[in-house]
């Protein structure tokens, strides 16, 4: 089916819309992690730069999620083209590897704090990164709605 402009636009920015919370609480955690005491005592500094990183690929994602509605009030709010509603899907999508990076790094720390071991903290953060994988990227691919 293939669906007009305007009702494919508005299914593009509600997804936006249902993930923008995720990614602005994920950045608070983020941002809450750095002033605790742990922070600086169980972290390397390597592990905190990680962590620094896995924030800036957060805001990477919020910035790519966030830029349809901002083109869409600035470009024309009663215009919807085909051309908005392709590259609203592409930034949408462009966010999720970022995000998945930010997580992976995330789960990795948060591993390390609790178990204190390298080797298990990659291991989970690699399959994180696995799942992720396998049902944002590879399951799109195979199944068809």
């Amino acid at each position: 089916m293939h669906l007009d402009p305007y009702r494919a636009s508005e299914l593009l920015l509600e997804e936006c819309r249902m993930v923008l919370p995720g990614l602005q609480a994920l950045f608070g955690f983020q941002l809450i992690a750095v002033f605790s005491d742990g922070f600086h005592l169980r972290l390397s500094g390597g592990e905190q730069i990680a962590h620094l990183c896995a924030m800036g690929l957060i805001l990477l994602s919020i910035a790519l999620v966030m830029t349809p509605a901002s083109l869409h009030r600035r470009r024309g709010p009663m215009e919807v083209s085909e051309a908005f509603v392709r590259l609203t899907a592409r930034l949408l999508l462009l966010s999720m590897p970022s995000l998945m990076l930010a997580i992976c790094v995330d789960v990795y720390l948060v591993t390390q704090v609790i178990v204190g071991s390298r080797g298990v903290s990659l291991g989970v953060a690699i399959a994180t990164g696995a799942m992720f994988t396998a049902l944002w990227f590879v399951l799109p691919r195979t199944v068809r709605l």
